[in-house]
């Protein structure tokens, strides 16, 4: 998978240079692998802007202003904070035009019936000529911690990418 994300990772910048954007992410369970696949490109200072690991809820609230309504009702591994997760590194990031959120529930605990281990929740925000365009997604990943990390960010890019190639 490894090779994969390596690729993308390189199509993303492509993506983003051809669209003169600048990349910015908000992870939580993958603590920093999304941000480190990115910038294991060579060449990535030119489309990757800055990146923020916010794990527990008040850095989330703090770091990307996460509203704590937000938290309370969805709780932390939801689509609504991914989203706000995305908002608010767009927001923090004035030069990035794309953000990409992860949280999620990698395990092997912490799951529960309406919210297994292997949730991840993903938000997608960019900035458009119309203002800011959000979207999010929920997957379940199976496999270990880190076969759900890894899929987390071949996932993320693998959208992410989709995403400006529509465009």
């Amino acid at each position: 998978m490894q090779i994969q994300i390596d690729a993308l990772s390189v199509r993303i910048g492509q993506l983003l240079i051809q669209h003169e954007g600048m990349l910015t992410t908000a992870e939580s369970c993958t603590g920093g692998l999304l941000s480190g696949a990115i910038t294991a490109i060579a060449g990535s200072s030119a489309w990757f802007d800055r990146g923020w690991i916010t794990y527990s809820n008040d850095a989330k609230r703090k770091e990307l202003n996460v509203s704590a309504a937000t938290l309370n009702q969805f709780g932390a591994v939801s689509e609504e904070v991914a989203r706000e997760m995305a908002q608010g590194a767009l927001a923090q990031a004035p030069r990035a035009k794309l953000a990409l959120a992860t949280t999620g529930i990698a395990g092997p605990g912490g799951g529960t019936a309406d919210k297994p281990v292997g949730l991840v929740c993903f938000g997608f925000a960019r900035r458009t000529s119309n203002g800011i365009e959000v979207r999010s997604v929920a997957k379940v990943f199976e496999g270990d911690r880190g076969a759900v990390r890894q899929s987390s960010v071949h996932f993320s890019l693998a959208t992410a990418c989709d995403w400006l190639s529509s465009n």
